[in-house]
């Protein structure tokens, strides 16, 4: 019985490791080439368009969840370019996003 407990209990931590985090950096990637034409993703990028906030703007809201975020860029918007991101790629910009919150 405890071979077991032990079994599951380190089937619990390996399903919990790092390797399943959000990848901030393929994150910068897909930033660089879906969003840089209308936000502002990053302190080196100069312009985007004033119709749309910087990464920064949007991490430094008060009620910024990085969850929601990616639910949010699962949905096609009228406004945004049809992505058509995965999963995981949406949990990466946002948390490249995440990122972005000024100090």
């Amino acid at each position: 019985m405890r071979v077991l407990t032990l079994g599951l209990s380190l089937m619990l931590i390996a399903g919990t490791s790092p390797s399943l985090a959000a990848d901030a950096q393929n994150g910068e990637t897909l930033a660089t080439r879906w969003c840089t034409g209308c936000h502002v993703v990053s302190d080196e990028q100069r312009k985007g368009s004033d119709m749309a906030p910087s990464f920064a703007a949007i991490a430094s809201q008060p009620n910024f969840n990085e969850e929601r975020l990616a639910f949010f860029l699962l949905e096609p918007h009228p406004k945004m370019a049809n992505m058509a991101l995965s999963r995981s790629d949406t949990k990466d910009l946002a948390a490249y996003i995440a990122g972005q919150k000024h100090r």
